[in-house]
């Protein structure tokens, strides 16, 4: 059980814990307040990484039909390993850089449309 943060809306500090039938969040003044995603709802998880790998601020958990969930760890790479004994490597990505994310949008809005 790690402390972490979930950014649904108002950021909600609480705990994250990884067991064997999915990822849970449990937000620490009000037990109602919960977020649980078996591992067979998860499509990917992304997460944002920095200075070659040396700091991750956040990561985000894609499920299949409600969306994404982002949340922020105090050790994220010890929550992302446990996470990747049960999602397989290829459903663990790379968020796009602030750059990568402007270049897209330059290069989508400038493309020649046929």
């Amino acid at each position: 059980m790690k402390d972490g943060t979930s950014f649904m809306g108002i950021a909600n500090y609480g705990k994250i814990m990884i067991g064997n039938k999915g990822f849970e969040f449990f937000d620490k003044r009000d037990v109602r307040k919960y977020i649980q995603i078996p591992w067979e709802e998860i499509d990917y998880v992304a997460a944002s990484v920095m200075f070659k790998g040396r700091w991750i601020p956040r990561y985000g958990i894609k499920t299949k039909k409600n969306g994404m969930y982002t949340f922020a760890s105090k050790d994220p790479k010890e929550v992302l390993r446990a996470i990747n004994k049960y999602v397989r490597s290829e459903h663990m990505v790379h968020s796009l850089t602030f750059f990568q994310v402007i270049k897209r949008g330059l290069k989508g809005r400038f493309s020649k449309k046929r």
